[in-house]
């Protein structure tokens, strides 16, 4: 009987941690606590092949990263509306079934850390009998305080090595905090679940029925691309955007909790960022160019120029390249209103940083003015940009590093550090890079528009 199948839902947007973490590039597709992004920590974290659910936006960065770990997916699914957990959920257990009605899929979000991987597969081995008998099973995550930011699970009926959910509770009050945690009998909702997906299909048939038959249709009507699973975005959109918790656990009385401690966080402030990284003797956490002079228990972060602090204490200060966040520590829950404001006022730093991530690299843009844009471009290796064209810009290529191919109208030749040429406006044109290393150009766009809409893609390997 084979083992669990990790199922990794990676749609969040991750504002609370702007501006580091942006739409286009949330907190699950970055490298927050180590040497790996999130997700990657999340794929490798069973040693399965997962499934990976993601939105449209996010499928070539997700699809990069886990190359980059050596990871085969058995599928990345591709959500064209994000409709919450409950949907993605159905559409993956949906997949999983046809091959395997007594499958079990681990159905984990991609945003949260875990320090104790050994705890977190101790705990999912003795969820796997559980589930065999019948269960949905929850990890509640033993509580070191009365935190208000976490649901609770009461704890029901003694199980072998869990128990029975008695009931789930949503985000108390400070002093139903105290008492659940004095206790002894809740624990935190992690949104982690181990689930038979004949059941869980069943339950969500009992107790939201639409959710079932609006994901098996949008699977039906799905289509590959590429190597992603593209569901229909017409049948998806219509779909009740409901979470797992509310659609299914809840009302269900076949759902069992297995505790465990784990190190366990949702890293959804940065708050909880400076509680789990590493902190010097003043109480500060220091990433990047940053100078803290009497300061003490700040989160200090800079990803492009110098920061300097003085006479400052409990501040988060984030210092990216177009743009600059500093809080009270006590009130970064509310750094979701800024990015609200941002969008509002129709800011483009609410949504997306300078880097650009294509299905072929990144692009950076360093400098823009009135009629010039100026660009870094990594291409990597085997990769190759669309044949494509502009109408109303011209653009000088100089090569930094590696070798590019490039295809200039009706000729092609090869160029190296140091080397550049020039692309006319209205030219057919293409970059590719056939070394082994990364190749990295600086772009110069001149003319009368610079804007990113401004192409006609003639062939295109990626299918946009």
């Amino acid at each position: 009987m084979s083992g669990p199948i990790p199922v990794i839902l990676s749609g969040g947007a991750g504002t609370r941690l702007w501006p580091l973490s942006r739409e286009l590039m949330p907190k699950q597709l970055l490298k927050l606590t180590g040497e790996r992004t999130l997700l990657q920590e999340t794929a490798l974290r069973l040693g399965a092949p997962p499934v990976v659910v993601c939105n449209f936006e996010h499928r070539f960065i997700v699809a990069e990263q886990l190359r980059e770990e050596g990871i085969e997916p058995r599928a990345v699914v591709i959500e064209p509306v994000g409709r919450n957990t409950a949907p993605a959920a159905a559409v993956a257990a949906l997949m999983l079934a046809e091959s395997d009605p007594d499958a079990l899929m681990l159905l984990m979000p991609s945003d949260h850390l875990i320090a104790d991987t050994g705890a977190f597969r101790r705990a999912v081995d003795i969820a796997v009998p559980l589930a065999r008998q019948g269960c949905m099973v929850t990890f509640g995550i033993t509580p070191t305080g009365p935190n208000t930011g976490y649901g609770y699970i009461k704890r029901g009926a003694a199980l072998d090595g869990g128990f029975m959910v008695e009931r789930f509770v949503e985000k108390p009050d400070l002093a139903t905090a105290e008492s659940y945690v004095a206790s002894g009998k809740y624990t935190w909702n992690s949104g982690i679940f181990l689930l038979p997906v004949g059941l869980f299909l069943a339950e969500l048939d009992r107790f939201a029925p639409g959710i079932k038959t609006g994901s098996a249709e949008a699977l039906a009507k799905g289509q590959r691309d590429l190597f992603f699973f593209r569901l229909d975005e017409t049948t998806f959109a219509a779909i009740e955007g409901r979470s797992i918790d509310y659609a299914v656990m809840e009302p269900s009385d076949k759902v069992a909790v297995v505790p465990v401690d784990m190190g366990w966080s949702d890293i959804g402030s940065w708050s909880a960022l400076w509680q789990e990284s590493p902190r010097n003797a003043d109480g500060n956490v220091i990433l990047g160019d940053v100078l803290a002079v009497d300061s003490t228990d700040c989160y200090l972060r800079s990803q492009d120029h110098l920061v300097a602090t003085v006479g400052v204490s409990n501040l988060v200060v984030i210092a990216t390249d177009d743009a600059v966040l500093v809080a009270d520590k006590s009130r970064d829950q509310e750094v979701k209103a800024v990015v609200e404001a941002l969008k509002r006022e129709g800011r483009p730093e609410a949504t997306q940083g300078t880097r650009g991530w294509r299905p072929w690299g990144w692009y950076k843009t360093i400098e823009q003015g009135e009629r010039f844009k100026v660009k870094q471009i990594h291409v990597d290796p085997g990769a190759k940009l669309s044949l494509q064209k502009h109408w109303h810009r011209s653009e000088h290529w100089v090569v930094v590093k590696g070798t590019a191919l490039v295809t200039c109208g009706d000729t092609s030749f090869v160029l190296r550090e140091n080397e550049s040429t020039f692309i006319p406006a209205g030219t057919n044109h293409r970059l590719e890079n056939p070394g082994k290393v990364p190749l990295r150009l600086i772009e110069v766009q001149s003319g009368e528009y610079v804007g990113e809409d401004d192409i006609v893609r003639v062939e295109d390997d990626y299918g946009r």
